[in-house]
């Protein structure tokens, strides 16, 4: 990789036209250019962190990383290509949302039936999407809690992209991945301490001490990274199936009878406090009392009880699955010289 040259004063440009006077630096325009990081930056994954980092990728994938892909540039890539899969995903899901509710060529009668069950398929993709979203913290936290291990965990990389003109110099892009985005190569130099007075391993010397592997250890890196590998495949694999089975929920709990009474009073005048508080009200009456007719069911046999049965699969995937972290099979056993040594029989050191 060839890395741009400067220089604290003066900045050096390959073209093709010699100059007869040395380029100055403007710092106005430096301050604009300037990127949040100048070298791969592990970052807290927080609420914050996860909003800054949503809404950056969200922007660049509507308006950056589509022209840059369009004009063939040299430095468009797979991240910016994955980053883009969520514009047809919002706009598969304002599609399903609108097609019964532009029910404008319908007659009177046909608007009055394709109304309430779109604005319940609308209500139903919002709930799909936030229920599949907020139920993968159901895994991460615990997972978090009992071993140390966050399998979210974000960091910014920083890339030096190619020159697409003669004058470019310095083209650089951040790039926000994950450290255990690669199972099998996950980006471990971001988890040690370098030159901050700390030490080295002091995040495996935490995940050691939480799955009972002692402190102290000599190479409490090399000891904990297989186990890692596990906690984060087991952690995944249950994420991707209790995450649909809640967004199940979500969805059931939108379809309910109840929600009728929202629609009703339901505004989009915003500057109206009076209406706004009392659309509020009712949906929170409106999803209570949703929940509670999703769970009790209506009608005789099993489509009276499929609430409870589709809630109880949600329930247990989460519950089994933190279980299933939990039994880590390369954990080292815990023994003792006492196990190992029967004190009655007689041994020989040579």
């Amino acid at each position: 990789m060839i890395l741009p040259i400067n220089s604290a004063n003066n900045r050096i440009n390959f073209s093709a036209e010699k100059k007869s006077e040395p380029q100055t630096t403007n710092p106005l325009e430096d301050s604009v250019k300037k990127l949040p990081y100048s070298h791969d930056t592990l970052l807290k994954n927080n609420f914050w962190t996860r909003t800054r980092i949503g809404f950056d990728k969200f922007t660049n994938a509507m308006t950056l990383y589509p022209a840059k892909g369009l004009k063939g540039s040299r430095n468009s890539n797979f991240y910016e290509f994955l980053t883009m899969g969520s514009v047809p995903y919002l706009v598969g899901s304002l599609m399903l949302m609108s097609v019964f509710n532009t029910n404008s060529k319908f007659n009177v009668f046909g608007r009055s039936k394709a109304a309430p069950l779109g604005r319940k398929m609308a209500l139903g993709v919002l709930f799909y999407g936030l229920a599949k979203q907020i139920s993968k913290s159901f895994i991460s936290t615990p997972v978090k809690a009992l071993t140390g291990v966050d399998m979210n965990v974000p960091y910014a990389k920083v890339v030096y992209e190619h020159p697409e003109y003669v004058d470019d110099s310095d083209i650089t892009s951040v790039e926000y991945h994950k450290v255990y985005e690669s199972v099998d190569f996950p980006y471990w130099q971001m988890l040690y301490n370098e030159n901050n007075g700390k030490p080295r391993n002091e995040y495996f010397d935490k995940i050691a001490q939480k799955l009972g592997m002692g402190t102290n250890l000599n190479d409490s890196d090399q000891e904990v990274k297989p186990l890692i590998k596990e906690v984060i495949t087991k952690a995944r694999a249950a994420t991707n199936i209790s995450s649909y089975l809640w967004a199940a929920v979500g969805l059931g709990v939108a379809f309910q009878e109840p929600w009728d009474d929202f629609f009703k009073v339901m505004t989009w005048k915003f500057w109206d406090k009076q209406k706004i508080v009392k659309a509020a009200t009712t949906f929170k009456d409106s999803l209570f009392d949703s929940a509670k007719a999703f769970y009790h069911g209506e009608g005789k046999g099993f489509t009276k009880h499929a609430g409870k049965f589709l809630l109880g699969a949600a329930a247990a995937s989460t519950i089994l699955g933190i279980i299933n972290v939990m039994n880590i099979s390369g954990k080292p056993a815990k023994m003792s010289a006492g196990d190992v040594i029967d004190k009655k029989e007689k041994y020989v050191v040579n």
